[in-house]
């Protein structure tokens, strides 16, 4: 055996020098978990440099990204990150509340409520949940994110709607979520159009003790399937993703952290779907990729529905129906308590109650908070 000469040992030195530093962990302050205040600023939480985010399996980090995205490389680093953290949660289970925005949430007032029913920090542990908000930065915020969602933004880009861009924005908050927290366990994309529609309680129990699996609306036998499935070129999504395989659902999902991790790790469906479309008209690929995806690579651990409702008869421009404020009341959300997801192709024992609804109008908060306590979160 050869043994080693002083200039192979300062060789060898010299390489390992920059892995040690990329792999090396640094402990700053945790905003996410600090007790929500009324006075503080709208503001990005602290982030760690590049050199200082910990690829290990298990890291601990705070909310973590890089200083400025640029370009697609950027994305990818964060998401090579995200892909390495465990996928096993740690205990206590903590549910990931991601907001996709852009517009200020017009309902947290009702969401404070949600998280703290008695107005106190106290009844319900911090360490129960965590919120992260993805932002369009070219839109204005006014009133900017106060109280229980200041300092919950994360490093955020444009979005359009039926645009690959609002997939992008899901998966880094996938990313973020999964980076920041190793308890969190369950990952729920909402828009701020959403309310809940039931107590904190009822919908901790049933995305962290009731169940294992995701739930992601993924359908197969939609009208006009095969339009929104050549979008982009008859052949452009081959060999990829076959059209047998192309499913469509709701983009606002419940997942768990096995499956977020894998969202993040995907790389071969997603240069597929971020390809432009040729017809803009059957393109929402936000509505494509999530569902294809989980129905593809672990169908099985999945609960092919969405646990937000949404009512499609009052359809107007391809968007929902909106609940305006004089409709609000006790009845139409006991309607919506009472009602029961679209399940598509399911063999599971067990149906699960909608936890959240969408669209509602900004105009609607004041009969949502005058029933919240009595009828919302009255389980």
């Amino acid at each position: 055996m050869l043994s080693p000469t002083p200039f192979s040992l300062c060789c060898t030195l010299l390489l390992c020098l920059p892995l040690a530093f990329f792999f090396s962990t640094t402990t700053t302050s945790d905003p996410i978990n600090n007790t929500p205040n009324e006075n503080t600023h709208n503001e990005s939480p602290t982030i760690p440099s590049r050199s200082a985010q910990n690829t290990t399996k298990n890291p601990s980090l705070t909310l973590s990204a890089l200083h400025h995205y640029d370009g697609d490389n950027d994305d990818d680093l964060l998401f090579r990150l995200a892909a390495r953290t465990n996928p096993n949660p740690k205990t206590p289970k903590k549910i990931a509340f991601m907001f996709l925005t852009t517009t200020p949430l017009p309902f947290h007032p009702l969401w404070h409520l949600f998280f703290y029913p008695n107005q106190t920090h106290k009844n319900i542990p911090q360490n129960l949940f965590n919120i992260y908000i993805h932002a369009d930065p070219t839109h204005p915020y006014e009133p900017p994110f106060t109280g229980l969602f200041a300092a919950r933004t994360i490093p955020s880009r444009s979005t359009r709607r039926s645009d690959p861009s609002l997939i992008a924005a899901a998966r880094r908050l996938l990313a973020h979520a999964l980076l920041h927290d190793p308890s969190n366990a369950m990952f729920a994309l909402l828009s701020p159009s959403c309310i809940p529609l039931r107590s904190f309680s009822f919908v901790y129990r049933t995305l962290t003790t009731c169940s294992t699996k995701s739930f992601i609306e993924i359908l197969r036998d939609e009208p006009g399937l095969h339009a929104r499935y050549s979008a982009r070129g008859e052949d452009v999504m081959l060999p990829e993703v076959p059209f047998e395989n192309f499913r469509v659902g709701s983009q606002f999902f419940v997942l768990t952290r096995r499956h977020a991790r894998l969202v993040v790790k995907d790389r071969r469906l997603w240069a597929k779907f971020k390809l432009p479309c040729a017809r803009v008209d059957t393109c929402y690929p936000e509505e494509h990729y999530f569902p294809t995806l989980l129905s593809m690579a672990d169908a099985r651990a999945c609960v092919p529905a969405t646990l937000t409702h949404v009512d499609w008869t009052g359809s107007v421009g391809g968007h929902p129906r909106m609940y305006e404020d004089e409709e609000v009341g006790p009845e139409l959300i006991r309607e919506l308590q009472n009602a029961r997801p679209r399940y598509g192709v399911w063999n599971g024992s067990v149906e699960y109650p909608f936890l959240f609804a969408r669209k509602f109008a900004p105009e609607s908060l004041e009969p949502l908070m005058k029933m919240a306590s009595d009828v919302i979160f009255r389980d």
